[in-house]
């Protein structure tokens, strides 16, 4: 089922619905940003019908469970919800909850699922074709910028050539990654709102001959179907802000991997480093040293 066919499928078989499915249809039309982080027993408390119709709901649009039809729905709004939308999404969601501990359970879970669906062999296949790269270009826009320079910060100290693309124009973009080849390596990371700029230029570096890393959080993402290998890491919006608690995570165990099959090389690196850093005082010491 694919999550964008959900609005017009029940658009199509509206004729043919109950009263009470009917109730739950038009609900969800109107107001399918809410209807999405709803339980099956609060959108039938909503619109007045039982659970159980709204569980027959979901099956009579094909999915196995409530909790199926639900996700479609909320791959399907992520990437459309303005900002605005996300603020009164997530108030609907928090209540008169504890926000500190719904925020951090919430991040506990999502890493909790990535790393049970995680796809090993894909993983591991990103990890050698990292390792094999000539180049290794990384590129995230607006929030996700922030893990793409954590991961070049860090491959920095074990590769001799790794580009953290600059996302000020999408004209600087081609222009940082003209040289991209057969020989290296293209690692996109984009959560929704989806950037285009991301996609863009994940575009060209396939079409170059460069070996495409998708990380991103579902397989409903726009990056998948131009990545050789893709990292799906589970995000969620807390409020208007993106929690990309999961995603860090994942980046954490991929430097952890990559390092490991360059542990030789990075140890010299390291070395030279620390040299470095005492020498110039980089680091603060502790008294009395």
């Amino acid at each position: 089922m694919v999550a964008n066919d959900i609005l017009t499928m029940i658009q199509d078989n509206m004729s043919g619905f109950s009263k009470g499915q009917k109730l739950i249809a038009n609900f969800i039309l109107n107001y399918y940003d809410k209807a999405a982080f709803m339980t099956a027993s609060k959108l039938g408390k909503t619109v007045n019908v039982s659970e159980s119709t709204v569980v027959r709901f979901a099956a009579e649009l094909g999915f196995d469970g409530y909790p199926s039809m639900q996700k479609a729905l909320q791959e399907m709004i992520r990437n459309k919800l303005t900002s605005i939308q996300r603020i009164e999404v997530s108030n609907d969601r928090i209540g008169n909850q504890d926000v500190l501990s719904m925020v951090m359970q919430s991040d506990v879970e999502k890493i909790r699922l990535t790393l049970e669906e995680t796809d090993r062999e894909s993983f591991s296949q990103a990890v050698e074709a990292i390792c094999r790269a000539k180049t290794i270009y990384i590129l995230g826009v607006r929030s996700a910028s922030v893990l793409a320079n954590f991961l070049s910060f860090y491959f920095q100290y074990i590769f001799e050539h790794v580009v953290n693309i600059d996302t000020v124009s999408i004209s600087e973009v081609f222009e940082q990654t003209i040289h991209v080849g057969a020989e290296d390596v293209f690692i996109g990371l984009s959560f929704p709102r989806y950037s285009k700029r991301t996609v863009t230029a994940m575009e060209y570096a396939k079409s170059q001959g460069a070996q495409v890393i998708a990380i991103t959080d579902s397989e409903a993402s726009p990056l998948l179907p131009l990545a050789d290998f893709s990292l799906i890491a589970k995000s969620d919006m807390a409020s208007f802000v993106d929690s990309l608690v999961a995603p860090l995570s994942l980046v954490n165990a991929l430097i952890v991997a990559v390092s490991r099959k360059k542990d030789q090389e990075l140890q010299v690196t390291l070395g030279k480093l620390e040299e470095i850093w005492a020498k110039y005082e980089v680091y603060d010491k502790p008294a009395g040293n």
